[in-house]
């Protein structure tokens, strides 16, 4: 199996920058499709970025999109969250995932691996 362990996650002022690793463990890992949800209080999972390693390809939420960059350093199977700009509304639980069948989904219910969450909060 695989494990995911995220990290980066802190307190930032609005308009500021965090980053996000998400270290991974286990077979073929350089060969899943990595993603990154979030979780606000009372709310449902929702997805943020993905990344396809064997396509290169990457795809974003509206809500996110030109202020989050998703990427992965594939020497060592981690894949980072560059946030910048963030808002109040980005404050979040924000979790790692990872697609066996690489195809980079939206959907969070086509992921087979999650690690445990990192806590963003902007708040000034």
């Amino acid at each position: 199996q695989v494990q995911l362990v995220e990290s980066g996650g802190g307190l930032v002022q609005p308009g500021g920058s965090l980053r996000l690793s998400c270290a991974a463990s286990g077979r073929t890992v350089s060969r899943y499709a990595m993603g990154w949800f979030r979780q606000a209080p009372g709310k449902e999972r929702e997805f943020v970025a993905a990344f396809s390693w064997s396509t290169g390809n990457t795809y974003y939420a509206e809500s996110v999109k030109g202020r989050f960059t998703i990427s992965r350093d594939n020497t060592k199977d981690t894949v980072y969250l560059q946030m910048n700009s963030l808002k109040p509304e980005d404050t979040a639980v924000y979790y790692c995932a990872a697609d066996r069948l690489g195809s980079g989904s939206r959907n969070s219910a086509e992921y087979d691996y999650w690690g445990q969450g990192t806590q963003v909060t902007v708040s000034s």
